[in-house]
């Protein structure tokens, strides 16, 4: 598919709930409740999404979050290779990885191999794999740049690539990540935030049917903190729904002009 143009970035910034006590974390210069990159902590970065970015896919997507820049090309459905034993149901093959200056320190990009089993996690269940028995569709999610959240704007990418292609799907998919810092929640962490975060939660689900794909948190986390991280994961993604809905609208009324 020809490359085509993509909306203005969006915002996804989740609804504020109420307004929590300051933190002795931070220091007292720290009036004005912001983060490097002028954001707040409960903003999210603009989100910019096109689809249509590789022409030799059956369906690809650009994404970029403020530095994250992902790029997803789809292939497929092709036949499954011949040693595989026989399903009723489609498969679904992931492989992410980084460039090699993805990441300001070369050589310390992400875990290929755990982002690509958690990016299989999160799309499987969005997929009609019945509707392409004994075939495979190929995911392969390239990271040009990492500038933290790299692994939800990647599932969100991938979500729109499959749509771009034609897959079948119950709903999109999309994520958004928090991190935890002292007693403070800070969602769609940059990548200086998340190199001393105290814990993470990264969330990706199916907006319009409410359901959660996929669920990660790591660290030690109080109930009520837990409570609120998915509130505000789960709002931003219903948010950025929308964002990639108007993208894949964009791209169907410019490819009948």
């Amino acid at each position: 598919m020809a490359s085509t143009g993509g909306a203005a970035p969006g915002t996804y910034t989740p609804t504020p709930t109420k307004k929590t006590q300051r933190s002795s974390f931070f220091s007292d210069s720290d009036v004005d409740w912001l983060r490097p990159d002028g954001r707040g902590f409960h903003q999210c970065r603009p989100a910019f999404f096109r689809t249509g970015a590789v022409n030799s896919a059956a369906g690809s997507a650009y994404a970029e979050f403020g530095n994250t820049k992902v790029i997803v090309s789809v292939f497929g459905p092709r036949e499954s290779k011949k040693a595989m034993v026989y399903s009723d149901v489609g498969r679904l093959n992931c492989n992410v990885s980084c460039t090699t200056f993805a990441t300001p320190a070369r050589g310390l990009g992400l875990d290929n191999k755990e982002f690509s089993s958690m990016l299989h996690k999160a799309l499987e269940g969005a997929i009609m794999l019945e509707t392409f028995p004994k075939t495979t569709v190929d995911v392969f999610a390239l990271v040009l740049e990492s500038g933290g959240s790299d692994l939800p704007v990647v599932i969100s990418c991938a979500s729109l690539a499959l749509a771009d292609a034609g897959i079948m799907m119950y709903d999109l998919v999309a994520g958004v990540s928090v991190s935890c810092l002292g007693r403070n929640l800070i969602i769609d962490p940059i990548l200086e935030k998340e190199s001393f975060q105290d814990g993470s939660l990264m969330i990706t689900c199916m907006p319009s049917r409410y359901e959660v794909t996929q669920l990660s948190v790591t660290g030690e986390w109080s109930t009520a903190k837990l409570n609120e991280a998915m509130h505000l994961c789960l709002d931003a993604c219903s948010k950025l729904d929308k964002i990639m809905r108007a993208c894949l609208k964009e791209a169907a009324s410019a490819s009948l002009d």
